[in-house]
């Protein structure tokens, strides 16, 4: 993947962060893969680790831009903070049933997968360009 294409990537991870907490705040049955009190518990214990994650890609994006080494700091926060996610996430969802819940269980699937494959990517993508990361060079 081209820096490019790792910029878009974080773009659209933000854009896709932002997008779920404001909708679950507005109109959460767009989304909610169950509707027990336990579930929107968990959820709402969520926005601050997201938030952490749209800000480390904010600020790989920036780093990205500017030819900084903290590109790598960056990306790598921001994978660290998708496996954190996706692992949290993943293990509720099998504990709870939640993927046997029809379209609400699809929806939380895809999310996590698409969480998974980000971090894998934003993390052996700035593992194995670290030396160019480091020393500004256009990777």
């Amino acid at each position: 993947m081209t820096v490019r294409g790792i910029r878009i990537m974080l773009v659209v991870a933000i854009v896709i962060d932002v997008a779920y907490w404001t909708i679950w705040f507005t109109h959460r049955s767009w989304i909610e893969s169950d509707t027990s009190q336990a579930y929107v518990e968990f959820e709402n214990a969520f926005p601050l680790a997201d938030a952490w994650l749209g800000l480390t890609c904010v600020l790989a994006l920036v780093a990205l831009g500017r030819r900084s080494p903290t590109a790598l700091l960056w990306l790598i926060a921001a994978g660290s903070a998708g496996m954190y996610l996706f692992g949290m996430d993943v293990l509720y969802d099998l504990e709870n049933g939640i993927y046997a819940q029809g379209a609400g269980g699809v929806m939380e699937a895809a999310i996590n997968l698409i969480t998974l494959a980000f971090s894998v990517i934003a993390l052996r993508w700035a593992w194995t360009r670290r030396d160019g990361l480091l020393s500004g060079a256009a990777v």
